[in-house]
């Protein structure tokens, strides 16, 4: 081996041992050789050349190949797929990156162009005529295209809504034997019932998605019921339900989806009978003129190997993934039990107890969101200095099966739910508190890598969602990244509620700066933790500034550090916060925590977040909400 490198450092200089590089660019062909002179025009075709010149064993390809992306936006009609025979090998690594530090966007939107001002629109409140524009709506094939968020010069779009944007409603009464809801009338003229419109309520520390299929009014109320699954399901399921309390008040909602709520700057409504999209501009937006994209794919990439053949030594570098879908809330509604997972089936038992917790009582079963890319069975693969920026859903999910990858200073921004995601929660067929340990190890994503990227206005759609969520993991760490602008919690690790021990060892997170979280949702801290994770740590973390979340169930549940149920062996060390507010609940045994709140030392405090090399990324930080409150940290309740 030794001589065949210097052989190659030999030859490098006359370009005989020189890795295969292949061109992509916006006005190639996928006709083209793949030369930067004759570029093809789509990754996918890039791919199948290098997977093609794997095959036939090319002398160009044993040294690596090289992708090449000249900038541009790539409009994808459908996800670039990679398959094990799309692999690298430690010597030969297939790397697919930007040129020359050229600006490349991997895009699943669509534009939307010839807007004009609305004439008479049937429901448009009074103060918007005159005011809101119209165009055609996407059609694919012959069925318009479905969407749920809408950007326009980069700025997104509000859903049109029946409350003023960042205020909610409270309702009256939840039935969970009719499964029916009553909620004061909204305060609009002459409103009616109309098809498509949803509830979107706020209960505890997840969101829901509701769609309405009746309404019944009475005076000023309405009793509102919904469609299957989502009616059984949030009816049925124990935690997190719909909150009812005199001291705190009812959980917020309100409706959207109607073109009787289009009645502020910034609002959107999709009208899919008759295939137009209507928008009330900001002020200084130009519809003539301006960038208005809607999202159609929900996934741009998808990695996925398999257990015996996973996908190795791929990297991404210097990409931009934008313009995401999610549209199953749309389509089946959204009730999470926590982190964004949805609930397929859950309810309480009349008889609390399982064979692993004798006090457990209630029983579910999960989904987990789709995400812009996504990632199976993967072996020392990257992505650096990425862009996940305009996505519905989960930014980057490295789902099961994942070893000796690395996720390292990429942004994310601008993402309706959580940032990464890596491990399996729980398979949907697997009940979501049993403790998960699989036969075949390799199934448990491993030895991981996730620093210094920069994580900020995400959770913006599902307030459930966490900046970087990890399930059942092993020997992962988590360390410098900067998390702010965050609806819930910024780390969430490990999964099941579960003091027996599982897959999960040997994690650590490790001086991240987490700042302006909770901006919605409590039960909540800036580092969160759930059930036995032998060897694990927590250390020389950065947390500060929680919102005073306006709806929270208990307006004191909030916390810097959270140890929730199961969570065992843990080291809590040195975390910088500005006062000891902390809580472990219902943990198992071996936790230490040790120097935690403003006393830790100035150097450890200072060094948390980013690393030097890449503290350039923060000139993208999302700026503090100056509409929501910070919370005092003067106060000191369940120290450990």
């Amino acid at each position: 081996m030794i001589k065949y490198i210097t052989f190659c450092i030999a030859l490098f200089s006359t370009g005989l041992c020189s890795a295969s590089e292949i061109w992509v660019a916006i006005n190639g062909s996928d006709k083209n050789a793949g030369t930067k002179e004759q570029p093809l025009a789509t990754l996918s075709m890039a791919i199948r050349k290098v997977r093609e010149q794997r095959r036939l064993n090319d002398e160009s390809v044993k040294n690596g190949a090289t992708i090449f992306l000249k900038g541009g936006n790539y409009f994808l009609e459908e996800s670039v797929f990679i398959k094990p025979e799309d692999a690298g090998t430690e010597q030969s690594k297939t790397i697919i990156k930007n040129a020359s530090n050229e600006e490349v966007v991997l895009s699943g939107g669509i534009k939307v162009k010839g807007w004009k001002k609305a004439g008479s629109v049937s429901g448009l409140p009074a103060e918007a005529k005159g005011k809101v524009w119209v165009a055609d709506a996407p059609v694919i094939g012959d069925q318009v295209l479905d969407f749920r968020q809408f950007w326009v010069n980069n700025v997104k779009g509000i859903r049109s809504m029946s409350t003023a944007y960042g205020n909610m409603d409270r309702i009256l009464s939840w039935n969970k034997e009719e499964q029916t809801c009553w909620i004061p009338k909204p305060k609009i003229k002459g409103f009616k019932f109309q098809a498509g419109m949803e509830m979107f309520i706020h209960q505890w520390w997840a969101i829901a998605n509701l769609r309405i299929k009746h309404m019944q009014f009475q005076g000023d109320s309405i009793k509102l019921s919904f469609y299957e699954p989502e009616s059984k399901v949030q009816s049925e399921h124990p935690w997190p339900a719909p909150w009812i309390s005199k001291e705190s008040g009812n959980s917020g909602f309100y409706l959207n989806n109607s073109i009787q709520f289009l009645n502020q700057e910034g609002e959107w409504y999709l009208d899919k009978l008759n295939r137009k999209i209507y928008y009330w501009p900001r002020k200084g937006e130009d519809l003539a003129k301006a960038n208005v994209i809607v999202p159609y794919l929900e996934n741009l990439v998808r990695i996925e190997g398999t257990i015996d053949q996973p996908v190795k030594h791929l990297h991404f570098e210097g990409i931009t993934f934008s313009y995401t879908s999610w549209l199953r809330p749309s389509q089946q509604g959204h009730v999470p039990l926590q982190a964004g997972m949805y609930l397929l089936e859950a309810y309480k038992l009349k008889k609390p107890g399982t064979p692993d917790k004798a006090g457990l009582e209630n029983q579910g079963w999960i989904g987990r969101p789709r995400a812009a890319v996504e990632v199976k069975y993967s072996e020392n693969t990257s992505f650096t200095n990425c862009k996940f920026i305009h996505l519905a859903s989960t930014g980057l999910d490295y789902h099961r099966g994942n070893h000796y990858d690395k996720i390292e200073g990429n942004l994310f921004k601008d993402i309706g739910g959580s940032a990464i995601l890596l491990g399996v929660f729980s398979d949907e067929a697997f009940e979501t508190h049993l403790p998960y340990n699989p036969k075949d190890s390799r199934e448990v994503s491993g030895n991981t890598l996730i620093a210094n990227n920069l994580i900020t206005d995400v959770t913006n759609d599902d307030w459930g969602c966490v900046g970087i969520g990890a399930g059942y993991v092993k020997n992962t760490t988590i360390r410098n990244n900067e998390i702010n602008e965050i609806s819930y919690t910024g780390i969430s690790l490990g999964w099941g509620w579960t003091k027996t021990i599982n897959a999960m060892s040997n994690n650590h997170v490790l001086a991240n700066k987490i700042t302006h979280y909770g901006k919605h949702m409590y039960d909540v801290a800036a580092v969160y933790t759930l059930s036995a994770q032998p060897g694990s740590s927590i250390r020389e973390n950065y947390a500060d500034s929680i919102y005073k979340a306006p709806f929270a169930h208990i307006p004191e549940h909030w916390f810097y550090l959270y140890t929730d149920e199961g969570s065992a062996y843990f080291n809590v060390k040195d975390n910088w916060c500005p006062a000891e507010k902390f809580l472990q609940n219902a943990n198992g045994p071996g936790n230490v925590w040790e120097n935690n709140g403003p006393m830790v030392k100035a150097e450890i405090k200072e060094k948390a977040g980013l690393e030097k090399d890449y503290q350039h990324l923060r000139k993208y930080k999302a700026a503090a909400d100056k509409n929501w409150e910070i919370n005092k940290a003067s106060i000191k309740t369940d120290k450990p």
